[in-house]
């Protein structure tokens, strides 16, 4: 990938990431202030600003970086986490999955929103291949940032699903995972084993499934 292609790839997928990353993070903070922890939005994490949930590191230098390094095979990054308090939630354990959750479904309603963009750009013939571009990322981004962080290990959303969903005694045991969650993913990301038993099978399913509910729009353009 030489340096044209890497600054056009840069300025495509920028506003789809920052949109996919701002309302993740957003997402949580809100649920959880609606279900009794107002933590996250006295810390003004309850907001559309990007400055807010951008994190130096891991959303701006470390994708930069592996994109450079790997000239664009593979790219992994996060957003700061939303300080969130489960004791003060009305039904911790419970509301525990709803807070989790609403990150990849912020995701996947921002999926479908990019694809119905695509769909009706693709459908009125338009010129400028930067914004078709653009919708594309912003349906594979979403995608794979709900996939991704719905995988069974804390501290992903994904393993906080499975603690609120598990016996007490079992979800003891998982969350105990929590401090190395991290390290474990990593792990397994550059082993492969993530991508190819986890990522891109359901990263499929959830493209077909998508294509299935855009189905209608696209009849109208046909």
């Amino acid at each position: 990938m030489d340096f044209n292609n890497i600054i056009q790839t840069l300025a495509v997928y920028a506003l789809p990431v920052i949109f996919a990353i701002t309302i993740h993070e957003a997402a949580h903070g809100y649920v959880a202030q609606r279900l009794g922890d107002p933590t996250a939005a006295m810390l003004g994490r309850v907001t559309l600003n990007p400055l807010k949930h951008i994190d130096p590191i891991g959303t701006i230098l470390m994708p930069v970086a592996l994109l450079l390094l790997t000239k664009g095979a593979f790219v992994f990054g996060y957003a700061k986490p939303v300080p969130v308090r489960f004791d003060q939630l009305r039904h911790p354990k419970r509301d525990m999955i709803s807070v989790a959750a609403a990150g990849p479904v912020s995701n996947l309603i921002q999926a479908l929103l990019w694809g119905m963009l695509l769909v009706v750009l693709v459908g009125l013939e338009t010129q400028e291949r930067f914004f078709v571009a653009m919708a594309q990322a912003g349906v594979l981004v979403n995608v794979l940032l709900a996939v991704f962080n719905l995988f069974p290990v804390p501290p992903l959303d994904g393993g906080r699903v499975l603690v609120g969903l598990l016996p007490t005694r079992a979800a003891i045991a998982v969350s105990r995972i929590e401090p190395y969650g991290f390290f474990i993913v990593v792990a397994l990301v550059l082993a492969g084993v993530l991508s190819t038993l986890w990522i891109m099978p359901l990263t499929e399913l959830t493209l077909a499934l998508l294509n299935l509910l855009l189905a209608p729009l696209k009849a109208l353009f046909s």
